[in-house]
């Protein structure tokens, strides 16, 4: 599923040519789009975790990981131990892993790294019930990023977790639906730039705030940056339409507390917006606010065909209900609702018309899009976006699709939509969020 580019980027070429300053990506609050890139998808941790262990076993210099769960069944810890090989051999290299997405295993991911080398940092620990009475606990590390000799780097939204082993149910015979991107070429920089942000937040307990707000001031005040990204014409002020023989052009986009509040989120709904054709959006927590949802209604109704692969095998029952809420409303729009029924779901990813689509740890809920640290690829290429629309044609394919809402209108889709935005509203409140959704 790799999409080569034309001209590709050799190995001993920087990833971070044309970043003269190393944050200046970061003063945009909407996506950069570099060029001159290399783009595969990769499905599940199946392709994803063979893919980075011949990375890390390759690294020369330093490698560095961030993931909201680093388990400890076989699979995980084929990639410990491709961690561990690495810094016997003099590769530095720094793992950081979420509090409570790896509270479970915790113990063991640190006896597994202790004393080989391995530095393991530790977003938000939960280690005393004070921890949770802590300001901004219910803000979580939830992205899942891999970068190698600051060369080459995952992105996604795959946990180093087995594919077949959910934390709450146990192992299945089918792989949970879930993708990732492997990248090569100048996007890079950007993404160990943020990975090197969180780490240092685990580590020394700044603020992610001061971090960010430190990269984006060593680009200089933010109108410079943009008029030298533009010479250096990394900004277009419209993405210029690309070819099947063009290099991949591609955007890091990250979502957090500062500049890139809402940066996830109003790019993928500026391509619902923009979209001609196709919509094609799988996710499995689905709760969008209020432009999110016109967005994705208002395409349908001018006539773009809008498709949505949501969870059919339950994880959260709550998680469910505020999906299903929606039905009613989206079906009478024309909108596609498809659940995936083979496996469990976590896949996060979107493709519009025939050139846009982007990969990702964000969920469409108010979780990933105010609250937590996420991170997505975003990839204009028609060799990329048919790669992941195959992918999701055939998921769709072995789906329920839904042509009655669970909750029709009446008191029951009333009662139901009440409940989940009132638990919704309080959740953000509790998590110190005030911005509107």
């Amino acid at each position: 599923m790799a999409v080569q580019p034309a001209a590709s980027v050799s190995d001993d070429e920087p990833a971070s040519d044309g970043f003269q300053f190393p944050g200046a990506w970061y003063t945009q609050s909407t996506p950069v789009f570099l060029s001159g890139n290399e783009a595969a998808l990769l499905r599940g941790g199946d392709e994803l975790f063979p893919a980075m262990v011949r990375a890390i076993e390759q690294a020369l210099h330093e490698v560095w990981l961030a993931t909201y769960i680093f388990h400890d069944d076989p699979a995980s810890e084929a990639v410990a131990k491709a961690l561990i090989a690495a810094a016997r051999r003099g590769v530095r290299v720094r793992v950081v892993v979420d509090g409570f997405g790896s509270s479970h295993s915790l113990t063991t991911v640190k006896r597994w790294f202790g004393d080989k080398g391995v530095d393991l940092a530790v977003f938000r620990p939960l280690t005393r019930w004070w921890n949770w009475l802590q300001p901004g606990q219910l803000r979580r590390l939830h992205q899942k990023l891999c970068v190698v000799d600051g060369t080459r780097a995952f992105v996604g939204g795959i946990n180093v977790i087995d594919d077949r082993n959910d934390l709450h149910h146990g192992f299945s015979d089918a792989p949970r639906l879930d993708f990732a991107v492997a990248l090569h070429g100048p996007v890079v920089a950007p993404i160990e730039q943020t990975v090197r942000a969180v780490w240092t937040r685990a580590t020394f307990g700044r603020d992610w705030r001061k971090e960010t707000l430190q990269l984006a001031r060593s680009a200089e005040p933010v109108r410079a940056a943009r008029k030298l990204l533009r010479r250096m014409h990394l900004l277009p002020a419209t993405p210029p339409p690309l070819a099947d023989d063009t290099p991949v052009v591609a955007a890091f986009v990250v979502r957090d507390n500062l500049r890139q509040r809402r940066t996830i989120e109003r790019c993928m709904i500026d391509a619902i917006r923009m979209a001609n054709v196709r919509v094609q959006l799988v996710t499995p927590y689905f709760y969008p606010g209020r432009s999110f949802r016109r967005a994705l209604i208002k395409a349908a109704r001018r006539g773009v065909q809008v498709r949505l692969l949501l969870q059919g095998k339950l994880d959260y029952r709550l998680a469910g209900l505020a999906a299903r809420v929606m039905y009613d409303e989206l079906l009478t729009a024309g909108v596609e609702v498809y659940e995936y029924i083979p496996a469990f779901l976590h896949a996060k990813a979107a493709v519009a018309d025939d050139e846009w689509a982007t990969v990702g740890s964000s969920n469409v809920d108010p979780l990933s899009l105010l609250l937590n640290l996420e991170a997505n690829i975003v990839v204009r290429n028609t060799g990329f976006a048919a790669a992941l629309s195959e992918e999701l044609d055939q998921a769709m394919a072995v789906s329920s699709r839904i042509l009655v809402a669970p909750l029709r209108t009446g008191l029951g889709a009333m009662l139901g939509r009440g409940l989940v935005a009132w638990l919704a509203h309080w959740y953000l409140r509790l998590a110190g969020s005030s911005e509107k959704y």
